[in-house]
């Protein structure tokens, strides 16, 4: 019997945001049996790649090649011959300086299927990301696009004069380190010192970071500035309309990069809301959930589903799995047709209301306390009250509700545990500047400090500690009390929304922003 043939998609990742990967390559990254990716390769698109996925790492840095070129291309060859579907994961595009035409024509050699999956370009995207039109019609009608890279020993390959006389808006990729010979060139080559001149780092990203400035001046102001690679050269008149169309510096999250911890069920819409407002958002679920195991009480509730007068829902996780329970109890809408549905906050009420029920209770303070204690004041002896939700739950919610009324079922639909976090150095990010961890339970905290200790031990880290607080470091945006009360056993720095929301999370972090991260009395620090 033949062996599987598999199949090689060289994906061009885009620049860096997750925003900017285009929809055929999402669909592969969900798809893929491995993927092999590049140092380039954007964190945020890291971060949103399934932690079970194969994920073979292969970053070239300037100096340093961490897999030779053509082992990277046996790596795809042999994958494929196992049967394996292999996303080939590059930064930018793949066929843009990124050697995936020698990766296409091994492949094609060795008999491989593949396709090629263009990716958002880093020189069309990170100048537009900083206000500059790489063509306009009053300054430049046409683009050179030049690698400022060469292998090692050679001498510079660039005639200087030829781009010069060709004209337009030049970009060059991979020249920061060259940045002072690049400019010198040009000069020599008829371009005027007073020729406008950007270099940009890490566009598309909250370490985004532009200097402007002449050709004869933009080594000596990159150098004052401390610009470092990955960062992308751009001449011409063009750069001049950066100030006047800078849009990404006024987006109110722009420079600041969030830690995600919410699970993977809810985390999406969160993460959309921040990027929306300029933040990059790293995905780092914190917390997996999983059905409960099937139990003797789970299936005497759904036999007796019709009999409860309330049921009492204490998260949007917590209403999706109610739902997939009625499935496997074979229960439709019919059966909760006498019921009462009482929720925590907003959130679970939308989720709920996506279902075509309306919540007869919220508490306008959204947590356990004040849901039990409203709840309390509404219901009578007689009422059969049904609270499924985690196995975890705090347990203050029955208690409260049994001084009332003794028919109380706290039943453990689903479990929660702590996730590994996927292939990302937390310390290493935490490390960075205007990051912040947004927590939306105390259980997410725990978990989030059990992966920095597994990252800890695994990389032989010794990171120093001061006086015991081993994570005062960490700037924590937290949804409530109960969070914060978990946040601050490990002296973290906590900022706690006024009203528990995900919303409440997303004006807290606009206000710190805006003060720079300063506390203030608006800004609740403690």
């Amino acid at each position: 019997m033949a062996e599987k043939q598999g199949k090689v998609w060289l994906v061009g990742a885009g620049p860096g945001a997750v925003g900017l990967l285009t929809l055929k390559g999402k669909e592969l990254l969900e798809e893929a049996d491995v993927i092999v990716y590049d140092q380039l390769v954007g964190k945020e698109v890291l971060s949103v790649i399934d932690t079970k996925k194969e994920m073979i790492f292969v970053g070239k840095e300037s100096g340093h090649h961490a897999v030779p070129q053509k082992e990277i291309q046996q790596i795809l060859v042999q994958a494929a011959r196992e049967g394996k579907r292999v996303v080939r994961l590059k930064g930018g595009d793949p066929f843009l300086f990124g050697r995936g035409g020698e990766e296409a024509r091994q492949l094609r050699e060795e008999g491989i299927p593949f396709e090629v999956v263009p990716g958002v370009t880093s020189s069309l995207a990170v100048p537009a990301y900083n206000g500059i039109p790489v063509t306009h019609r009053d300054y430049a009608s046409s683009l050179q696009i030049i690698t400022g890279h060469k292998k090692q020993g050679e001498k510079d390959p660039l005639a200087y004069q030829e781009i010069v006389k060709a004209g337009g808006t030049l970009v060059f990729l991979m020249g920061v380190t060259a940045l002072p010979k690049l400019m010198e060139g040009l000069i020599r080559g008829g371009l005027p010192k007073e020729t406008g001149a950007a270099v940009l780092q890490e566009g598309t990203t909250a370490r985004q970071k532009k200097v402007l400035a002449t050709i004869g001046t933009l080594a000596e102001e990159a150098a004052r500035e401390g610009i470092r690679p990955p960062a992308l050269i751009v001449v011409g008149e063009v750069c001049r309309l950066s100030e006047e169309l800078d849009w990404y510096e006024k987006l109110p999250l722009s420079h600041t990069r969030i830690l995600l911890t919410r699970p993977r069920e809810t985390i999406r819409e969160t993460a959309r809301k921040l990027r929306q407002r300029g933040a990059e958002v790293l995905e780092v679920p914190a917390i997996c959930v999983s059905p409960a195991r099937e139990s003797e009480e789970l299936k005497e509730v759904g036999r007796s589903l019709e009999r409860w007068t309330w049921i009492v829902l204490t998260s949007q996780i917590g209403v999706r799995m109610f739902w997939e329970q009625m499935k496997v109890w074979k229960k439709d809408i019919r059966s909760l047709a006498g019921a009462r549905f009482a929720v925590i906050g907003p959130g679970t009420r939308r989720e709920l209301e996506e279902r075509g029920i309306y919540a007869d209770f919220m508490p306008e303070v959204y947590t356990i306390e004040q849901l039990a204690n409203g709840l309390k004041d509404r219901i009578r002896r007689e009422d059969r009250i049904l609270i499924p939700r985690a196995g975890r739950g705090n347990p203050v919610l029955p208690q409260t509700l049994k001084e009332v009324c003794k028919d109380v079922r706290d039943v453990a639909l689903y479990d929660t545990e702590c996730q590994r976090l996927p292939r990302i150095s937390l310390w290493k990010e935490l490390k960075e500047e205007d990051t912040y961890v947004m927590f939306t339970s105390s259980f997410g905290v725990v978990c989030f400090v059990e992966q920095l200790e597994r990252e800890r031990a695994e990389t032989g880290r010794k990171e120093q500690e001061t006086d015991g607080r081993r994570y005062d470091h960490i700037r924590a945006l937290c949804i409530g009390e109960e969070t914060a009360k978990k946040a601050r056993e490990y002296r973290m720095q906590c900022y706690v929304a006024e009203e528990a929301t995900v919303d409440g999370l997303l004006e807290l972090t606009e206000r710190i922003r805006q003060k720079n991260g300063k506390t203030t009395e608006k800004i609740k620090k403690q």
